[in-house]
């Protein structure tokens, strides 16, 4: 199914289809038409030479020198140059075919002044499958992801490079082979690709989508390591947290308490404690309020999706052009730091439970360290080293980048949001957590192998898809493999969608 861009609208669900299903796109007509009128707003301005920041002027500490007529057209292309300044290896495709869509959707607005021609040309490349070739180090994240998005606009030049069916070609190779011309860059053009923050936008949406799934997936192997641990099941009960009154902690309760349905736990005949350690009881305080992180980040995220990340903005019902900073990342990478130190919260949960699986003296008459051969054998004991050092470069990596600015261009942008390292080090953080949670899931399925009563129905579909691809260990061997296995089986979300499947949604 298309997904049409008009400038308002767009959810995370859909960017996620876009940029990796292969989503088709298509700009709304009137969208279309609103980037038309304003385009011809901004060429009667330029004939008159109305002094506009980009257009006709330098940028960043040139903005006070005004460029002659036969500079304003030439001048686009030094500027994508010269902000082409990135370094590193490629962001990966998804990311950049995101960062596309949302251009597209800020150019719908009809406040960008670029020529129509860059916007669709920018739509035929996410349809034809025409990704350029990114950088993702070199955006301090304040006139935009200028660096990253200045080498999608070198392909409006047919410069560049770009991936074009499993293939890295120059960008005019790579057009060529798709069927899509080259429009070149006028008066703003340039300026109206790259002037905004959305390759971090773009990253942030997916690592939210990302989040949610495994916020969820964190629930369902909570209910497994508290069904193994032998649980007092009291403060799972959602009329504790609606007492309280955190959307969160509600949501995560009823969430746990739905995949534990048909335990035997459930009916006071197994018994247990009076009261559980905090990893265990503060659990849906904890993923609750992860969710409520998320649930902010989500807000500003989607936002900023649909609203006119640029500068200069210009408005053709007033005849007027604004000069302000609404490339400034800062709105998304602030929620999207806490987002990121929200899921290492949640992984440090996830090994304290883990822990406690085990651990000979918490682990309510489990084998230590889940083998029956201990001493001859160590189990799942160095299972917990590796999910430790994931933790501990979890937590290095949750210092805010939000408040790391460093001033550039001589101090006329003297704060920066530093948003793309906010992103680039919430991958880093989401991969992380796959593993930490798929070495939790992996020792729950092997204490719950232990235990001789029906656990609940979400529970017992979370060790049937773990053991199509992790087997008991009933003696040891070399982890390794398994530990990978249970990140790919984590962030493929088949546990998830299983268990969701069974019983219903879990929010």
């Amino acid at each position: 199914m298309t997904i049409t861009l008009d400038g308002s609208g767009l959810t995370i669900e859909e960017l996620v289809q876009i940029a990796r299903k292969g989503e088709q796109v298509a700009l709304d007509p009137d969208a279309l038409e609103r980037i038309r009128i304003c385009r011809s707003m901004l060429e009667e301005k330029i004939q008159a030479h109305e002094i506009m920041y980009g257009v006709n002027t330098g940028i960043g500490e040139f903005s006070e020198v005004v460029l002659a007529d036969e500079q304003v057209k030439q001048f686009q292309r030094y500027l994508i140059y010269n902000h082409a300044a990135g370094i590193g290896d490629p962001a990966p495709e998804e990311y950049v075919r995101a960062a596309m869509a949302s251009r597209i959707n800020v150019h719908a607005h009809g406040y960008s002044g670029c020529r129509p021609e860059i916007t669709l040309t920018l739509m035929e490349m996410l349809n034809k499958g025409v990704t350029p070739v990114v950088c993702q180090k070199g955006s301090v994240g304040a006139c935009g992801d200028l660096a990253p998005m200045s080498q999608i606009a070198l392909l409006m030049m047919g410069e560049g490079e770009a991936f074009f069916r499993g293939e890295r070609l120059p960008g005019d190779t790579a057009m060529e082979r798709a069927g899509i011309p080259i429009p070149g860059l006028e008066a703003r053009d340039g300026l109206a690709v790259i002037n905004g923050a959305n390759l971090l936008t773009a990253m942030s949406a997916l690592q939210l989508y990302d989040m949610n799934r495994w916020l969820k997936q964190a629930e369902i192997a909570c209910a497994m390591s508290l069904e193994a641990l032998l649980a007092n099941l009291k403060p799972y009960d959602v009329r504790l947290h609606e007492a309280r009154g955190f959307p969160g902690a509600i949501r995560t309760a009823k969430s746990i308490m739905k995949c534990m349905d048909g335990s035997d736990l459930v009916t006071g005949k197994i018994k247990t404690k009076v009261q559980d350690a905090y990893s265990m009881r503060s659990s849906p305080q904890v993923i609750g309020a992860a969710h409520d992180a998320i649930a902010f980040a989500r807000s500003q995220v989607e936002i900023e999706l649909n609203g006119v990340g640029d500068n200069p903005i210009f408005l053709p019902e007033y005849k007027l052009t604004l000069t302000g900073a609404n490339f400034q990342g800062s709105p998304v990478s602030l929620p999207m730091d806490m987002a990121g130190a929200a899921i290492t919260m949640v992984s440090v949960l996830s090994e304290r439970r883990l822990n406690r699986l085990t651990n000979p003296a918490l682990s309510v008459g489990l084998p230590a360290f889940l083998t029956k051969g201990a001493g001859m054998f160590s189990g799942m004991m160095l299972s917990q080293y590796t999910a430790d050092t994931l933790i501990v470069e979890q937590r290095l990596l949750s210092t805010p980048a939000s408040i790391q600015s460093i001033p550039a261009a001589a101090d006329q942008e003297d704060f920066v949001s530093m948003g793309m390292n906010t992103a680039i080090k919430n991958h880093q953080i989401v991969d992380n957590s796959f593993g930490v949670l798929g070495i939790e899931f992996m020792a729950a399925a092997q204490a719950l192998d232990f235990r001789e009563f029906t656990p609940g129905r979400g529970v017992q579909i979370a060790r049937q898809v773990i053991r199509k691809y992790v087997k008991h260990l009933d003696e040891d061997r070399p982890l390794y493999p398994d530990h990978d296995q249970m990140k790919s089986l984590v962030r493929s979300g088949e546990i998830l969608e299983s268990v969701e499947e069974e019983i219903g949604s879990l929010g």
